[in-house]
């Protein structure tokens, strides 16, 4: 384990944006959060997280798209809006841009983007006709501008490293019951901020901990007792994604997300059909 941490901090830490640009303060995302406070409060912007992460899983799974590829989709989504309003894009036109992006950044090979239109057309009119009633209106050209403003924003820092390598890596020897727990719980905590606040090895740790933990594993927690981090760090960690769970268990979707999404500010479309108001910040904005 603390040879994987050091390979970590020589080589991510040293080359990759993803540490370099986008592991920032849970101050800066506050902020992010309260940038709609007109309109949203906190914990809205925190459902429509969640909603919309839902809303790319379904995209991906229906696409047969690996776990891989709607994490980083789900994460450039996180990313954009940590940023920017609501009202400078539409998240359902971000949702299958962030989904078109990731499958050719993981190697998964691009969607055929008229195909990934179709299939948000088809999840809107069936499994999530309660959160809109019109149909869907936007067009390849759409996904093609908005991902130019995606990748603007981001300043081209495509490379996400999720939790599931090292995840794998650390649960050889925990056991599969340990690691199937673990892998569902950092799936659940895209939903969350801790994706943006810490490192991928820390949020594995505490998906295994909290893994631990529900299946009291004594073997699992006498390996965490010799671990060379910090039990606080992970702790830390844990207890984010715990507040995930008891916002999400008493989070009504059906009920509540109309009215949410009736709140939200939206941006409006140019008589020419791009999109209007599209004045993106970028990450120099989070220094």
């Amino acid at each position: 384990l603390l040879r994987c941490k050091q390979w970590y901090q020589r080589r991510v830490r040293g080359r990759s944006s993803h540490y370099g640009q986008w592991i920032i303060s849970e101050e800066r995302v506050l902020e992010g959060h309260e940038r709609d406070s007109k309109s949203l409060s906190v914990d809205d912007v925190k459902k429509l997280h969640i909603f919309f992460a839902n809303f790319i899983q379904a995209l991906g799974e229906t696409n047969k798209l690996r776990q891989q590829v709607i994490a980083t989709a789900t994460v450039y989504f996180k990313r954009f809006y940590i940023l920017n309003s609501f009202k400078s894009i539409d998240p359902f036109l971000m949702s299958p841009t962030c989904i078109f992006l990731a499958s050719k950044v993981e190697e998964c090979g691009p969607i055929p983007i008229q195909r990934l239109i179709t299939v948000c057309s088809s999840l809107i009119k069936s499994k999530f006709n309660f959160a809109m009633t019109n149909d869907f209106l936007y067009r390849p050209q759409h996904v093609l501008e908005c991902e130019f403003y995606l990748l603007e924003m981001m300043d081209c820092c495509l490379i996400v490293h999720q939790p599931y390598r090292p995840l794998t890596s650390y649960a050889e020897s925990l056991g599969p019951e340990v690691l199937n727990t673990a892998w569902h719980i950092v799936n659940d905590a895209l939903r969350c901020d801790v994706i943006l606040t810490h490192p991928p090895y820390l949020i594995a740790l505490s998906a295994l901990h909290m893994s631990s933990v529900i299946h009291n594993n004594e073997n699992a927690m006498k390996w965490f007792s010799e671990l060379s981090i910090s039990i606080e760090k992970i702790t830390q960690v844990s207890q984010q994604i715990i507040q995930l769970y008891e916002l999400w268990r008493g989070f009504d979707e059906k009920k509540e997300i109309p009215g949410i999404l009736i709140r939200m500010p939206r941006p409006r479309m140019s008589h020419s059909g791009s999109l209007s108001g599209s004045r993106c910040s970028t990450p120099s904005s989070m220094r």
